[in-house]
């Protein structure tokens, strides 16, 4: 079985979230296949947050200091999709990012372990996002998610691109502004999405 897909890929994912440093070394010395990973292990993972912000609204509804948001469903189901696709679309122009750009840090190109050093990056982000059940809970959530698939990411670049750990520090600060152009881009396509589906309205529910 590969170790993209199954229980290779969970025993992956796992490792990732609990001790990322051993787990890298690990996937450097069997590169999951990219399209393999993307197809069989992204795709399904980077529909969690997703689903379940739809599904968190719908049920909870969600408010910022009192002050409740409200969406259509067509809205969010739109601004689901979109977000879903975008990640995706961001995940892969990430990756080529890195594969392209690691040389000129002193690493080694290489499109396998790009992927697999982008994606799996992603799994604490991924799974993070089943706290969007309840919304309120979904945000802080998602941002120490997210600041600890950074950290991951951080943790793999010497063992996946051969970073030079001199040069390290200046190949993720390239990296981590590839991710924020991308992250705006999403933001703001992803809220033109929503937007089709009927504009946002407020309502202000003292405790």
């Amino acid at each position: 079985m590969d170790a993209g897909q199954g229980a290779g890929g969970l025993s992956r994912a796992v490792s990732l979230l609990l001790h990322p440093s051993g787990a890298w070394d690990r996937i450097a010395e069997r590169p999951t296949d990219a399209r393999v990973l993307f197809l069989r292990y992204a795709v399904p993972l980077a529909a969690i947050p997703a689903v379940c912000n739809v599904v968190g609204v719908v049920t909870f509804g969600f408010n910022i200091a009192n002050v409740g948001v409200h969406m259509s469903v067509v809205g969010l189901i739109l601004g689901a999709i979109a977000s879903y696709a975008l990640t995706l679309a961001a995940v892969w122009a990430l990756a080529v990012f890195v594969d392209l750009t690691a040389p000129a840090f002193g690493g080694v190109r290489g499109r396998d372990a790009a992927f697999n050093l982008v994606i799996y990056a992603a799994t604490a982000m991924w799974v993070g996002g089943l706290s969007e059940i309840y919304p309120s809970v979904g945000i802080p959530v998602g941002i120490l998610a997210g600041l600890y698939s950074l950290y991951a990411l951080y943790q793999g670049l010497p063992q996946m691109m051969g970073v030079p750990e001199d040069r390290r520090l200046t190949a993720y600060a390239a990296i981590l502004t590839a991710i924020a152009l991308l992250a705006v881009g999403r933001g703001m396509i992803t809220a033109k999405a929503a937007e089709l589906g009927g504009p946002l309205s407020a309502s202000y529910a003292p405790r």
